[in-house]
């Protein structure tokens, strides 16, 4: 069996990182083209990067899309301080944009998002964020795709050594343990959501939408 040919955007950022990381370390991974505004830094032989500015007009580099398995789009900003219209056009709208013109192009290919715990799938909800994120899941369900994941972490473990941790981290790091026994189902590993992801695109799952206890399953023990 050939190995995977995947996409990541958002590697940048904390998720994109630890995803970025598993899928250059496991051994059914081939190649890895990342989609960033700005480099990210990593050298590795399998690894390609394209820096683009704009996620909804990706005609400058449409020819360099074709020919892969899956997509791990890990881009996304918080909602603290944005007003729906701003969120929903950098959540939903570049989202399915970009998701679109994948489906054109790989028709193929397993597509997993990363979304967030309690999003609100009725799109009715009070809270704006989840309404967003709930729309953005249900639309990716219709594209042509081979298959659609919605991943819904919750907090996650950063992967020791990486550099785009968020800083608060450092300052609850002692809650780990805790949030461990008391409530496992809304933690886990970034390790093992990237594992997770990596899973799904190789075997599948039952489910569409992954929760974190759906995240821990098929990504693995966790240490």
């Amino acid at each position: 069996m050939e190995k995977l040919r995947v996409i990541i955007t958002g590697s940048t950022g904390m998720v994109g990182e630890g995803v970025l990381h598993e899928c250059l370390n496991h051994p059914e991974i081939g190649q890895v083209l990342v989609i960033n505004r700005k480099p990210c830094g990593v050298v590795h032989p399998g690894f390609t990067e394209i820096i683009h500015q704009d996620f909804t007009e990706l005609s400058p580099v449409r020819e360099k899309l074709t020919g892969y398995d899956a997509c791990f789009f890990c881009a996304g900003v918080s909602s603290v301080g944005m007003k729906e219209p701003e969120y929903t056009r950098i959540t939903y709208t570049l989202t399915l944009a970009f998701a679109t013109t994948l489906a054109e192009l790989n028709p193929a290919m397993t597509f997993c998002y990363v979304s967030g715990a309690s999003t609100d799938s009725t799109e009715k909800g009070k809270i704006m964020w989840a309404r967003v994120k709930g729309k953005t899941e249900n639309d990716l369900a219709k594209l042509p795709f081979r298959q659609v994941f919605n991943f819904r972490p919750a907090f996650m473990t950063p992967t020791p050594g990486l550099k785009n941790v968020n800083s608060y981290y450092k300052y609850i790091t002692w809650l780990v343990p805790i949030l461990k026994l008391l409530m496992p189902n809304s933690i886990s590993t970034l390790k093992v959501v990237g594992v997770a992801m990596i899973n799904v695109t190789l075997r599948g799952y039952e489910k569409r939408v992954l929760e974190v206890i759906d995240i821990k399953k098929v990504g693995g023990t966790e240490k």
